[in-house]
C-alpha cells in the first residue's frame, strides 16, 4: 500500500528546497528545485555532501532526479533514521 500525503505530516514532505542528514555519519542531502524546468517538468537537484566544521563542507555529488524520484529518496531516507536540519552549507559551496 503506498503513502499519500494525507497520511504523512506536511513537515516530513519534501518542500521545493530541504535538507536531511544522517545522523551517525553527518552525510548531508539538500534538496533543491530547478527553478528552470519545476512547471513543466519538475526535476530536482539532490547534492550529498558532509558539513565540516570550521571548514568548507565536503560536497561528494549532485544527482539530476524527477520529483517523484527525489520524493522517492526524501522519504526512504526519513525511513532509514536520517534528520530534517537546517541548512549545512551555503549557497557559495554548492557543487
Amino acid at each position: 500500500m503506498g503513502l499519500s500525503a494525507a497520511v504523512i505530516p506536511k513537515e516530513k514532505l519534501m518542500q521545493k528546497q530541504g535538507w536531511l542528514q544522517d545522523p551517525i555519519t553527518t552525510n548531508t542531502k539538500k534538496f533543491h528545485a530547478d527553478q528552470k524546468s519545476w512547471h513543466q517538468t519538475p526535476m530536482v537537484f539532490v547534492d550529498s555532501g558532509r558539513p565540516i566544521p570550521g571548514q568548507p563542507a565536503l560536497l561528494k555529488t549532485r544527482q539530476y532526479l524527477h520529483k517523484t524520484e527525489a520524493t522517492k529518496m526524501w522519504q526512504q531516507l526519513l525511513g532509514k533514521g536520517w534528520q530534517i536540519v537546517t541548512p549545512q552549507w551555503g549557497a557559495s559551496e554548492d557543487v
